[in-house]
């Protein structure tokens, strides 16, 4: 919130109430300055722009306000730095080696497959999807 008012209005209670019902809450700065910059020599430059994380995230605690960056609009861009853990995925790949035996009799059984496949009645999508389905099931 913006320090410079020492009142919250009644619309700004509310706010945190229905982000608190979400299990969120307001993002503090790493930076606390101005996130709107009026072209209004009167009006006075203001933090109107939030950021809310999950509650109690350790990662996900506070964003930074980039007042050098605001170019043409008023507005500041607000980051937030989003720590991606390293994480190994195994995966595993079947393979048949080509013009091996196993490769003849892969490529005999997906042809008798197709071939008795009953494609008479394709007469909409979901049945198209269908025919796609049961030979996916019986293809291994």
């Amino acid at each position: 919130m913006d320090s410079s008012f020492s009142y919250h209005s009644s619309i700004s209670n509310d706010l945190i109430i229905i982000v608190d019902s979400f299990n969120l809450e307001l993002s503090i700065p790493t930076n606390s300055v101005s996130t709107r910059y009026s072209d209004t020599a009167s009006k006075a430059s203001s933090v109107i722009d939030f950021m809310f994380f999950q509650s109690r995230s350790i990662e996900l605690n506070n964003h930074s306000i980039h007042p050098d960056l605001y170019l043409t609009s008023d507005h500041t861009p607000l980051t937030v730095s989003i720590p991606i853990a390293k994480e190994n995925v195994n995966s595993s790949k079947f393979s048949i080696s080509k013009n091996s035996e196993e490769e003849i009799t892969f490529v005999n059984e997906v042809m008798t497959i197709i071939k008795n496949l009953n494609t008479s009645n394709l007469t909409d999508c979901d049945k198209l999807e269908d025919i796609v389905n049961l030979l996916t099931s019986n293809i291994k």
